[in-house]
């Protein structure tokens, strides 16, 4: 990604509360984008059959698209006065996830703003279905907003995975640090390198065959796996501009250490890769990756390989609302 121009913010027809909104309009400000208000709206009570729709039907399904435009004009007005480029949207569409997906792929969306829901007891980001299954579906990187407040000056963690583990393509590190820098250089933001690499999977995969217990070298080990990772983790960093002092190489699990980091360093939003298997297989999100943003204490922006298309069977038309 090279620029942004356009984006696309979910708005929830259910809530009051918006936090998307506010980080999509200071997202489009810094990047001088459009903003896109868009609300998907579904239900089965109005939504009729080729059986049993009706012309009542029809209507009342327009008067609910017409209300929540109005709504979307109070939220655009605001931003517009600003002097922000706002356009407002709404569509009947079900299910959410794949309403979201057809209009963002139909209005060339670059980048895709949506709320989030935190349990603060638990410390935990509670992801709906509806957002896991725009990270398995959606083209356009995925910014999943969290209710709290994001620094003038944010702290970006760019998480990448130099060895190519979990099958990610290497040209996807270098898209996360191309748009971790893009949002960094746009809003004064810092930009911090993360890539945690665990001894314990080599020794696991070394003794996983033997039928005696087996005496390994842990300090070899690591010495050896920092080393190789160390390697492969700064050919990245240093081409993509990334000091030292704010490369970080550790110990550990993914899903422990990069919500540590982001934690100690105060991040405003972490930047990861999808998961794919291969070309033609669906993306999807392993189990650490689920563990790693489930507990994350800032926003997430969710990357994309270049190749990733929508499957075309998503891709079909709406229900019309009229």
């Amino acid at each position: 990604m090279k620029n942004i121009s356009r984006v696309l913010c979910v708005i929830d027809p259910t809530s009051a509360e918006q936090p998307a909104l506010a980080r999509a309009a200071w997202l489009a400000g810094c990047n001088k984008a459009e903003l896109d208000l868009f609300v998907c709206y579904y239900n089965e009570y109005l939504s009729g059959d080729r059986f049993f729709d009706s012309r009542s039907l029809r209507k009342a399904r327009k008067e609910v698209i017409d209300d929540q435009l109005q709504r979307l004009e109070k939220l655009a007005k605001p931003l517009r006065d600003k002097e922000l480029t706002v356009t407002v949207n709404a569509a009947w569409d079900h299910p959410l996830h794949e309403g979201i997906v057809r209009y963002a792929e139909e209005s060339k969306a670059e980048i895709i703003v949506k709320d989030t829901h935190y349990h603060s007891l638990a410390q935990r980001v509670l992801l709906s279905n509806t957002d896991w299954q725009l990270m398995r579906l959606c083209k356009a990187p995925l910014w999943l907003v969290k209710p709290r407040p994001f620094a003038d000056k944010p702290v970006i963690i760019a998480a990448i995975d130099p060895m190519n583990e979990n099958d990610k393509p290497a040209a996807l590190d270098d898209e996360i640090m191309v748009i971790s820098r893009l949002l960094a250089d746009r809003c004064n933001g810092d930009v911090r390198a993360f890539h945690a690499y665990d001894p314990r999977i080599a020794v696991a995969t070394a003794t996983a065959n033997s039928y005696l217990p087996v005496s390994l070298p842990m300090d070899e080990i690591d010495k050896q796996m920092r080393e190789q990772h160390g390697k492969r983790f700064h050919e990245v960093t240093n081409y993509h501009g990334i000091g030292d002092d704010h490369a970080h190489l550790v110990q550990g699990r993914t899903h422990e250490e990069l919500p540590a980091l982001a934690t100690e360093h105060k991040a405003d939003l972490v930047v990861m890769g999808a998961v794919a298997r291969n070309r033609w297989k669906r993306l999807f999100i392993g189990a650490t990756a689920e563990r790693t943003m489930d507990h994350l204490p800032c926003d997430l922006l969710v990357v994309k390989p270049d190749w990733f298309h929508t499957p075309d069977d998503v891709l079909q038309s709406r229900e019309e609302a009229s």
